[in-house]
């Protein structure tokens, strides 16, 4: 794996010397050797490497990696340039679109967000190839809800999107009175309807940072 370096170590530098991260470590260890893991174990920690700690305006909350061949690059929700985008980030787009008028891009390569500040994070970070979930008790939720409290401590303004039942979980975990959640059903075809649709979240967002003097986010995602 590779590793963390930026402003992201030192709050998270405490969970490798604990035992739940040395278990995770080995079992990632055998995992890659023995079957087919994603994302690439140089991909594992893009997140945190994308989006420094100091940058982070605003969180979106994934489960865990695409499980299908080329997709999966460390962001939540994110593919590779090349690949099919997928349904739920197709309806991400087609609530953008509703928002704030940006075009619907070519491609659902979203490293541009999360250099401009959004941190793409799972709360699982790996998944073996065709088996979604495989990898939910392994380890990495503990150490992501590390990264969400490291987030919860920043005395600046932040925007939580959290959208479906898992990252709705972590509102518990937010009580800063300077950041803002937003929270409703997950943009999947199975649930797009039931509220995601009409939500407002970017644009509530890119209003709430304007209104506490940050630069709001670019959220048009460019044809490749």
């Amino acid at each position: 794996m590779s590793q963390i370096n930026n402003d992201w170590l030192e709050p998270l530098k405490p969970e490798f010397s604990k035992e739940y991260y040395k278990n995770l470590f080995y079992t990632l260890k055998n995992e890659y050797s023995n079957n087919i893991i994603y994302p690439d174990s140089n991909d594992i920690f893009n997140a945190f490497h994308l989006t420094p700690l100091s940058k982070v305006k605003v969180v979106i909350i994934g489960q865990d990696p695409y499980h299908e061949s080329g997709q999966a690059h460390g962001l939540s929700f994110s593919v590779k340039p090349g690949i099919d985008i997928p349904p739920s980030l197709a309806n991400i787009y087609k609530e953008l679109h509703d928002e704030m008028g940006t075009y619907i891009p070519n491609n659902g390569y979203l490293e541009k967000w999360a250099k401009e500040g959004v941190l793409l994070l799972n709360t699982i970070l790996t998944v073996r190839a065709h088996s979604a979930m495989s990898h939910c008790k392994i380890g990495w939720q503990e150490f992501t809800d590390a990264a969400i409290r490291a987030v919860n401590e920043q005395d600046r303004p932040i925007v939580y999107l959290l959208w479906g039942k898992p990252a709705r979980e972590k509102a518990k975990m937010l009580n800063n009175p300077k950041h803002l959640v937003l929270e409703t059903v997950h943009p999947s075809p199975l649930s797009a309807y039931r509220g995601f649709f009409g939500c407002g979240h970017f644009k509530k967002a890119n209003e709430f940072l304007i209104e506490n003097g940050e630069t709001p986010i670019d959220w048009q995602i460019e044809n490749i």
